[in-house]
């Protein structure tokens, strides 16, 4: 079954919004298929149905920066653009969507904030409903002088939703609540884990167990594993993902079979480190490092675990790695996606 590839860019070059190819999950190779403009869509999430997505528009000031929802026909492949709100808040970097498709939830990295959204009966998006502000800094004298929110992540059940601070070396834990939009996320107990000072964690996924977390340090460029369980992090693991200690760790993502995990790294020697986990106690071994085109942000795998999709967000590319279901390692199977400043990958399944 072919899949659609949705691809958000930055637009202050060649690109004007946001983009849909096919994709074959058997052998990796992709066609054009429609685009929607819309500014600097820099992160996507697709909804359960997968019938809407929604955006962030990643900008420096206020004004500007916005939470976009689109219509998807998943028969045509085309996108339409249903409204946009107000974030407030800057630089919007990252966007998920709770349970049943009723809550939006943007992490601004300028000024460090949360923005909650709900969704509207047809999919569109109602006025922010909740903001939650936050202070601190830590070590770093140039990255962390204040709070950067850079993701946020619900836990596997819905119930908890975790927010990574790479200004203050924390993960924020909030308890949400379905049921009472204006107090939709709480902070949780406790309120927040602590990481290494100076790692400035950046992104966070579950394995798909549910027993285990991982996330990758930006500043650091490590790689952080815990122990989860009932809505706790408790910290068992921390190693290097980028040894030429560039500061650009970007993304981490889990092999489908649970196997192995990958992280992006960025600004010296460009390029994915692939890790091998234990199945036992969910700690992680390096076993290779895959070279990339220039700044690989975001990447994604196929819902068949057969492919790695990589936007190289400077060299204007969106590698295709073959992947090894006994090794883990890749290979590049030479089938590029040439688009102008890539930055995030989503698949939705064709009916």
């Amino acid at each position: 079954m072919e899949l659609f590839l949705i691809i958000g860019t930055y637009t202050q070059g060649g690109s004007n919004g946001m983009y849909v190819y096919k994709f074959n999950p058997e052998t990796g190779t992709s066609s054009y298929s429609s685009s929607v403009a819309i500014n600097n869509p820099s992160y996507l999430v697709v909804n359960h149905q997968e019938n809407h997505i929604y955006s962030v528009s990643e900008n420096e000031d206020n004004e500007n920066s916005t939470v976009n929802a689109f219509t998807f026909d998943k028969k045509e492949g085309k996108i339409v653009l249903q409204n946009s709100q107000q974030v407030f808040g800057a630089a919007p970097c990252y966007i998920n969507i709770g349970k049943k498709d009723r809550y939006v939830v943007t992490a601004n990295y300028i000024g460090g904030s949360i923005s909650v959204f709900k969704t509207d009966m047809d999919g569109s998006l109602l006025p922010i409903i909740q903001q939650i502000n936050f202070s601190g800094s830590s070590v770093h004298d140039v990255r962390q002088n204040q709070s950067h929110l850079h993701c946020v992540v619900f836990s596997p059940d819905y119930n908890h939703l975790f927010a990574t601070d790479l200004g203050s070396d924390r993960i924020y834990k909030f308890d949400v609540d379905y049921d009472h939009e204006g107090s939709f996320l709480s902070f949780g107990t406790p309120p927040y884990v602590e990481v290494t000072a100076g790692s400035g964690p950046r992104h966070l996924t579950f394995h798909p167990n549910q027993k285990y977390a991982y996330l990758i340090n930006e500043l650091g460029g490590t790689v952080t594993v815990f122990e989860y369980n009932n809505g706790n992090l408790v910290e068992i693991q921390t190693t290097i993902s980028d040894k030429f200690k560039a500061e650009g760790s970007a993304d981490i993502h889990i092999h489908p079979n649970g196997k192995f995990l990958y992280a992006s790294n960025r600004l010296k020697k460009d390029g994915i480190s692939i890790f091998k986990i234990n199945e036992n106690d969910g700690k992680i071994t390096r076993i290779d490092y895959e070279r990339t085109d220039i700044h690989p942000r975001n990447f994604i795998i196929s819902p068949n675990g057969k492919f790695l999709l990589v936007a190289n967000q400077d060299s204007n590319t969106i590698q295709t790695f073959s992947i090894d279901l006994e090794t883990g390692l890749l290979s590049d199977n030479q089938e590029d996606i040439i688009i102008d400043m890539p930055v995030c990958l989503k698949f939705i399944s064709i009916c």
